[in-house]
């Protein structure tokens, strides 16, 4: 594939240490059967060749944390924003009770590695059959290498979860063939891939239809029962979904800045939920929202006077209320 002039991506692609992110394990011989019961995705039917979106949500169906779930063969790992990984493993262990279930912030042994644009042929170095398709996983002595949503410009993202040691090893020979890319820049591409982060300024903020976790296949709607499932069950099937995140552009923004609609500024419209610095200037953003502040000609981060937002295609489509 030949890289567009625009692109952010060199043509060898690039790859980023995901310091921001945490990384959790659930060990034991219970693990999948309570992690079942407390996140919104079904755990149980997860097997070692893919990984799911879940969100760990309050009695009131809002969510505390989202994360990226897969099994490896010691335990159940998930992915998360570092800022809420303390409170995050303190509130789960109070759960776990008499099951056969330990949880652990494994993000001092272990790091993530994000890696993005023309870099499969750099990965196969460590990994001879990569996922093929979106979530997909593999495993082996170097870690657990997890397909993501694509780049803009249509290059191939992968997520290595790796030893910190592997990962030392590793890495003088990964800057021979990939340069080395800011965090930031992926925190960028999960913006335009529509994939929200709930993070310490977010926290307990949306219902997850709010920012479109069901649409991403985040909420198992199937599945028992887990702390907020009713609150999140009836917002999906007794009333209409008036708030979604949507991707936009603006000079400056931060996760929880609030919105504001000019037609109606005394109250806030929306919420940041994430943002990035975009590689032409400015911020790009996914901001939950009010649809009918939408059809407003003017919306602005932090009040009705700040920076104006502009809104962009998102690349799914969102489900059509009836």
């Amino acid at each position: 594939m030949t890289t567009p002039a625009n692109s952010p991506f060199p043509a060898n692609g690039r790859f980023a240490v995901l310091d921001s992110l945490a990384i959790v394990d659930v060990a034991g011989a219970d693990a999948g059967a309570f992690l079942h019961t407390q996140l919104s995705n079904d755990i149980e039917s997860l097997d070692t060749g893919a990984a799911r979106l879940a969100g760990y949500c309050s009695p009131k169906g809002r969510l505390l944390a989202s994360m990226l779930v897969w099994r490896t063969e010691q335990s159940i790992r998930m992915l998360m924003s570092a800022d809420l990984v303390t409170a995050f493993v303190k509130r789960l262990s109070m759960f776990v009770l008499r099951a056969k279930a330990k949880v652990t912030d494994v993000s001092a042994s272990h790091v993530a590695v994000g890696f993005a644009g023309e870099a499969t042929g750099a990965l196969s170095r460590l990994f001879p059959v990569m996922p093929d398709t979106v979530h997909g996983a593999v495993s082996n002595e170097t870690g657990s290498l997890i397909r993501v949503p694509d780049a803009p410009f249509g290059h191939k993202r992968f997520v290595w979860i790796a030893s910190r040691e592997t990962f030392d090893t590793q890495r003088p020979v990964l800057v021979e063939q990939l340069e080395e890319g800011p965090a930031s820049l992926w925190d960028w591409l999960d913006i335009h891939a529509g994939e929200p982060r709930i993070t310490a300024a977010t926290y307990e903020q949306f219902v997850p239809q709010m920012i479109n976790f069901e649409v991403l296949g985040g909420v198992n709607f199937k599945k028992g029962c887990y702390p907020g499932q009713e609150v999140v069950a009836r917002s999906q099937y007794r009333g209409t979904i008036k708030r979604r995140a949507m991707l936009a552009h603006t000079q400056a923004a931060m996760a929880g800045d609030e919105v504001f609609d000019s037609a109606d500024p005394g109250q806030p419209c929306g919420m940041v939920v994430n943002a990035a610095p975009a590689p032409t200037g400015g911020f790009d953003c996914l901001v939950e929202i009010k649809l009918a502040a939408l059809e407003s000609a003017s919306v602005h981060v932090g009040s009705a006077s700040g920076p104006a937002l502009s809104f962009m295609p998102l690349p799914y489509a969102l489900p059509v209320e009836n």
